[in-house]
Formats: structure tokens, C-alpha cells, sequence
């Protein structure tokens, strides 16, 4: 019988689940409390790309998310009104699942691996010893004096050109890739100086751009799926430092990075992975609290401060309609461009 400490992470999504899942593989008592259920659709870009991937191959949940469904995706493209970049080549290929399948998975095998998932269960108020934030972003109302928010929706009879499409708006940004079942994910970030009312009945309207627009034109005969449709709004883009915090966090709960990246599916993993050795340590009582926090936080701050920035720096140059022109225009005359991009934030 496992003499273990037992670990709490508040919050089942994919930091938690997968923070849950690596502990468990190492004999850890876990308990994750998700204030919702599964399965369920989030606003998500649906894509793993960078690192990420590697930590699915690493818990070997990749093998199960294949299974479930998941394509492979190999090319990106940017597009900005009836402009467009032209096709280049990930680094490396991402992975493509939407979050009602891949949540269901992770879900599925916490509890096969015998961690204890409690639903419908919210938890308030800073969390102490033994408990790991993991409920995803921090909400706040405005950044900088705009108002972020993000809408997604699954569509089907969309034909995509490249695996990955990324479209320029006048508010933001919209993010097409291709996911199981012949469904695009439709995802999009967009922000405001005044508030915005009517989203839950106007969402579609944002995410199909202007008329005449290439988006516009590639969404013109989708078939949406209604019921995947979900808002979200109050988010923060503004980097984090773990060390600053007064909890343990993974995820979001940690820090957001800014959705162009398509590299936040990507930072909730390796966060959760990054976290499992120190947590074991405190489990086993070969650490002390405070010496796990700053294990965490040290781990995760050199892990992803440079990619903070640099993705802060890209995501203030495409909201801004003056620097999104010259940074679409670099990337159209030299693609090379979009590598240095996607090298410094990951």
C-alpha cells in the first residue's frame, strides 16, 4: 500500500488531467476536482504543436489520442483580408483532436490508472499545502485597456488548403485546422474597447470574418455544428512568472500564451510534465512544500520565459493594424521569417 502524500490538483483540464496521469504512473495518490463534466467543448485551437507532442509520447497518451481520432497536421498558411502568405512547412507535425475527444481520453485514462476524478465539484480560495491550481486561465476584465475574447465552433464541408490556416482580422485572429470526423475547428481571439453584447447569438458573425475576405470565402459553405459552439471571454495575455505566484499552478492557471502561437495546447502539457518529479518528491516526503513550489515555478519560468515574450512581442504586432501589415508582409517576402517565429516561441 502506497504511503504516498496525496496531491489535489483543482481543475480537470489538460494540465490537470495530464499532471494527474504522470503522477499516477509513478504511484502518486491523486485526486483532480473539475467544477464540469465530460465530455465537453471548450475554446480551444485543438492543435498540439511544439513540445507538446513529446510529452504525449512520453506518459504514452499519444497512442490514445490516435485512437480517438487525431490527425497529424504538417503545413501552415497565414492570411490576411485577400492576401496570403503562401504554404510553408512545420517544424515539426502538429497533432489535431478537438477538446471533446481529447478531454474524454485524458479523463478516462486518470481513472484507469486509479486516480479519483470528482465532477461538479468547484473549489474557491487560495489553495495551501498539497493542492495544484490547474482551472485554467486567470480572469480579467481588461488588458491594457482591451477587452480579449475567444470563440470557437466545429463546422463540416470545409476544404482547407494547408493543415493549419491562420486569418488576419481588423478585431483579431481566426485559426482553421482539420480534426476528426472531417470537422474544422474554427477558433478565434478577438478584442474590444467596449464591451461586446450578444456573443452567445452573434459568435458566428465574428468567426467568419468580413465579406469578400478569404475567410469569408472558405467558410462560405460550412455546415456548423451548433452545439459545439462556446465563448469565452475576460482573458489575459500579458506574460506570468510562476515564482511570483502564491500557488502551484500548471496550465493557464500559470500563464496564457498567446493563442497565434498555436502553442498553448502545447504549454499546459509541458507544464503538467514538468511538474510530476517535484510533486513526486513532496509525496514521497523527500521535500518540504515551499521547496516544491520553487522546484515547480523554477522549472516552468526557464521553460517558457522566452517564449513568453517573444510570443507577447508577435501577438501586440498582429493586433496592431499598422505592424500586422509589415509583419504579414515580412513573412509573404521572406517565409523564412515564419520559422524564426515559430523557433522563438517554442
Amino acid at each position: 500500500m502506497s504511503t504516498h502524500k496525496r496531491i489535489t490538483i483543482v481543475g480537470g483540464g489538460l494540465a490537470g488531467l495530464t499532471l494527474g496521469i504522470g503522477l499516477r504512473q509513478r504511484d502518486v495518490p491523486v485526486t483532480v476536482l473539475e467544477a464540469g463534466s465530460y465530455p465537453r467543448h471548450k475554446v480551444c485551437g485543438e492543435f498540439v504543436s511544439g513540445r507538446g507532442r513529446e510529452v504525449l509520447r512520453r506518459l504514452e497518451i499519444e497512442p490514445k489520442l490516435m485512437a480517438a481520432g487525431a490527425r497529424t497536421g504538417a503545413s501552415v498558411e497565414f492570411f490576411a483580408d485577400t492576401f496570403r502568405a503562401g504554404q510553408r512547412a512545420l517544424p515539426n507535425e502538429a497533432l489535431c483532436l478537438s477538446r471533446h475527444a481529447m478531454d474524454a481520453v485524458l479523463a478516462d485514462d486518470l481513472k484507469r490508472l486509479g486516480g479519483k476524478l470528482v465532477t461538479g465539484k468547484r473549489s474557491t480560495g487560495e489553495l495551501g499545502e498539497g493542492f495544484i491550481r490547474a482551472t485554467g486561465r486567470r480572469p480579467q476584465a481588461q488588458d491594457e485597456g482591451w477587452r480579449y475574447f475567444g470563440l470557437k465552433a466545429h463546422v463540416r464541408g470545409v476544404g482547407l488548403e494547408s493543415d493549419l490556416e491562420m486569418h488576419l482580422t481588423t478585431a483579431g485572429y481566426v485559426g482553421l485546422c482539420r480534426i476528426e470526423g472531417d470537422e474544422v475547428n474554427v477558433c478565434g481571439l478577438f478584442r474590444s474597447r467596449e464591451p461586446v453584447q450578444g456573443l452567445g447569438r452573434n459568435w458566428k458573425d465574428w468567426l467568419q470574418g468580413a465579406p469578400g475576405s478569404l475567410l469569408s470565402r472558405r467558410l462560405a459553405g460550412a455546415v456548423w455544428d451548433e452545439s459545439s459552439a462556446c465563448t469565452v471571454a475576460g482573458l489575459s495575455l500579458a506574460p506570468k512568472t510562476a515564482a511570483d505566484l502564491k500557488e502551484c499552478a500548471v496550465g493557464d492557471s500559470l500563464t496564457m500564451i498567446p493563442p497565434v502561437t498555436g502553442n498553448g495546447m502545447s504549454m499546459a502539457f509541458e507544464s503538467a510534465e514538468n511538474a510530476v518529479a517535484p510533486l513526486e518528491a513532496y509525496s514521497r516526503g523527500e521535500r518540504t512544500w515551499e521547496e516544491t513550489m520553487k522546484a515547480v515555478a523554477s522549472a516552468n519560468d526557464g521553460a517558457f520565459s522566452g517564449r513568453l515574450r517573444w510570443a507577447a512581442r508577435l501577438q501586440r504586432g498582429l493586433m496592431s493594424p499598422r505592424w500586422s501589415v509589415v509583419l504579414f508582409d515580412t513573412v509573404r517576402k521572406c517565409p523564412k521569417a515564419l520559422d524564426v517565429f515559430f523557433r522563438l516561441t517554442r
